[in-house]
């Protein structure tokens, strides 16, 4: 009986199998056409995309990662002028984004904003420095706190201050205490001498050995002399 019964159920299974195949079977010589269609065009679009990116992209990287050199090489100098906007024989970091977008990497935006930072255009350095996503982390925090400083030549301290504090909080390491402190100065234009006081103290207490650090204590005195 039991033999029976298993028999029943492999013959079921196989029953089963059978008819899964023969729908299968009948699917394809039905969509034969289409399916066909569908297999030549992802092949089709496949190449496409392996082509565009061996013939065009590469190529494009390749020529704007070279003009890359003589931009950065003016950025090193401190020609932020000559840097971002070329003199007609080399392309400066704007036209190089302008022309080739990220595919000189994202470093380009970085060099653009702090550029436009230093010749006091600074709404145009936000502009370029909230496009950078760099996931270095010094980097990455000196980019934020160049926002920071962006917005307070714009005297936006408040907007100024969230950029800090989000520097202080990627870079936290030595370069913290700078961040630190141009929060300090920043709440202190807020009017919130408490808060730019723990700033200080932290710089004092995590940082003392570094460049900030030497000279806090003339921030700190200013404020508890004036409670």
């Amino acid at each position: 009986m039991a033999k029976k019964t298993a028999d029943l159920k492999e013959q079921e299974r196989q029953e089963k199998v059978s008819e899964t195949v023969s729908k299968t079977d009948q699917f394809f010589r039905e969509n034969k056409k289409t399916i066909y269609t569908v297999l030549i065009a992802l092949l089709v679009i496949g190449l496409a995309i392996v082509c565009f990116y061996k013939f065009y992209y590469q190529p494009k990287s390749r020529e704007a990662v070279a003009q890359m050199y003589p931009a950065e090489a003016n950025f090193r100098s401190g020609e932020y002028e000559l840097a971002l906007n070329g003199d007609g024989n080399v392309l400066g970091f704007s036209q190089i984004i302008d022309d080739f977008g990220a595919k000189a990497g994202k470093d380009v935006y970085f060099y653009a904003g702090v550029c436009e930072l230093q010749l006091g255009n600074y709404q145009a350095a936000i502009g370029y420095l909230k496009k950078y996503n760099g996931k270095e982390s010094i980097l990455k925090a000196r980019a934020l706190g160049c926002v920071g400083d962006a917005y307070t030549g714009l005297e936006d301290y408040k907007e100024a201050l969230s950029y800090f504090d989000k520097a202080i909080a990627v870079g936290d390491n030595m370069f913290a205490a700078t961040y630190m402190l141009k929060a300090g100065v920043v709440c202190e234009q807020l009017g919130d001498n408490a808060k730019a006081l723990s700033y200080y103290k932290t710089i004092k207490d995590k940082y003392p050995q570094s460049m900030e650090g030497y000279d806090i204590d003339k921030y700190i005195t200013r404020i508890e002399s004036n409670k």
